[in-house]
């Protein structure tokens, strides 16, 4: 679909992100210090990690493997030859007063991805979004300004944590459209199994660079919003810093580049510090580490050990199962999730996957997200909703029944065979029983029936919901609906 007009007070919003994805790895990147999430401050950094004279660091494999996955997931160029550098700066949580991290030649070159735009919604529309590059580098550690009053401390715990740096292409031209491409990269670092990508931990955050400029004119000077570790937060930051350079340009100023933080509670971005250039950071290469060399043997190992991408599988279902886009996006929104539907059409047929598409995204979610639960944790495993599933595709029961009976699947650890018998719920399908009710029904409301041979639509439906609710729900609706008009008619 064309992307839309997406001016904004005649401007045009031009918007890059850098996401920082800590790879969830056992030890750190050049250590072997733990990398779990929580411990007490300053007790997970050893001597490599604090830049101890002598300590050299040595480089952790996982991390390579880790990187390449993403690389192929984006459809990227691998750089097999790849190095790393020294990033120069001084600020209290960098103990080695520099960051290693990889400028001159990255493990993930460019490549692309395309994000779903207002999914689900009817300006929906789908853009690709260029990658310029991701490389692997150390995290600094960070700075707590709540520990002590009017004293900052400095927690080491997460220096030398490995991270991806994802540089996107300045190809998104709204909020929608960032928010959109952070959340599915956040959804294939994910699916690959690669991060945990818990924002609120700081594993998954992103730095975002916005300017406007007048269409058909140079782009404008950019201002970058710094750790915006939400995805409310991602938008309200661009919608809040393209009113504030809209409003300046108006009034005749000038925009200053600059890196500004969020502040949620005023909803308002204000200036950190003036942005920096690359040659403020006097990048040299690392002389502690060698270059790395991927050999296309371990390339080549690594794309047989990678899963189906959430774009291919999302195309799966729709083509092989007959889905809607927005089903085959929300059933995709987890690996896990997408997994569990696959194990349960498995089981019950490709020709009950719409049928179990709608119990998963509607009984099953719902209860999940009520409960505070996730795929994982849920009481009804794919065989016993497959059972439950096979009874409504029999005809043994109707779809209201079957609410009944999910009710109890998820309080109990009994099978969909065993809930209706012992409660009863078996569908009639008996022709004259069901005739018997509806004559009854017939009888005891001719106001509808009049009502209906006046032209009333309605008054059928009312017919039909009078029929159910006598038969206690049991009767089979197709049958209701056919024999109710036969007797009216």
């Amino acid at each position: 679909m064309n992307t839309p007009n997406l001016l904004i007070d005649g401007y045009e919003v031009v918007i890059g992100i850098e996401i920082h994805c800590q790879l969830n790895t056992q030890s750190k990147i050049f250590s072997n210090a733990p990398t779990a999430f929580g411990a007490s401050p300053n007790t997970q950094a050893n001597i490599v990690d604090l830049g101890f004279p002598g300590a050299l660091p040595v480089l952790n494999e996982a991390v390579i493997e880790k990187a390449v996955m993403f690389g192929l997931g984006v459809n990227a160029q691998i750089g097999q030859y790849n190095s790393f550098d020294r990033k120069n700066y001084f600020y209290p949580d960098l103990p080695k007063g520099y960051q290693t991290t990889q400028m001159t030649n990255p493990i993930v070159g460019k490549g692309h991805i395309d994000i779903l735009v207002n999914a689900g919604q009817k300006n929906e529309y789908t853009k690709r979004i260029g990658i310029t590059r991701a490389h692997l580098e150390e995290d600094a550690g960070k700075s707590v300004h709540d520990a002590v009053p009017h004293m900052t401390g400095v927690d080491l715990n997460r220096a030398g944590t490995p991270l991806i740096e994802i540089v996107s292409e300045a190809d998104m031209r709204s909020a929608d459209e960032a928010v959109a491409y952070v959340k599915t990269i956040h959804e294939l670092v994910t699916w690959l199994g690669i991060s945990d990508a818990i924002m609120a931990e700081g594993s998954f955050r992103a730095d975002i660079n916005v300017s406007v400029h007048k269409p058909n004119t140079p782009f404008g000077t950019r201002c970058e919003l710094k750790n915006l570790n939400s995805f409310r937060f991602i938008e309200r930051a661009i919608k809040s810093e393209v009113e504030r350079q809209i409003d300046i340009l108006e009034d005749g100023g000038k925009i200053i580049q600059a890196t500004r933080l969020y502040d949620p509670e005023r909803d308002e971005t204000r200036a950190m510090r003036e942005k920096e250039e690359a040659n403020d950071y006097r990048y040299f290469p690392c002389p502690d580490l060698l270059p790395v060399i991927i050999s296309d043997d371990s390339l080549q190992a690594i794309k047989d050990k990678m899963p189906q991408l959430p774009s291919q599988r999302k195309q799966q279902f729709i083509d092989e199962f007959g889905l809607s886009n927005y089903d085959a996006n929300v059933l995709n929104g987890s690996r896990e999730l997408s997994d569990y539907f696959l194990q349960v059409v498995d089981i019950v047929g490709t020709q009950n996957a719409k049928l179990t598409a709608n119990i998963i995204m509607g009984d099953l979610m719902g209860a999940l997200n009520k409960n505070e639960l996730t795929i994982n944790n849920s009481p009804i495993n794919a065989k016993r909703l497959s059972g439950l599933i096979m009874r409504i595709s029999d005809n043994t029961i109707n779809t209201k029944i079957g609410k009944q009976v999910f009710n109890h699947l998820w309080e109990s650890d009994k099978t969909a065979d065993e809930i209706i018998d012992e409660q009863g719920l078996k569908q009639t399908t008996d022709t004259g029983a069901i005739e018997a009710i509806i004559k009854e029904v017939l009888a005891n409301n001719q106001a509808m029936v009049d009502e209906y041979k006046g032209g009333k639509e309605k008054a059928f439906n009312g017919l039909v919901g009078q029929v159910m609710k006598a038969s206690r729900g049991k009767a089979n609706p197709a049958q209701v609906n056919e024999l109710l008009k036969k007797l009216i008619g």
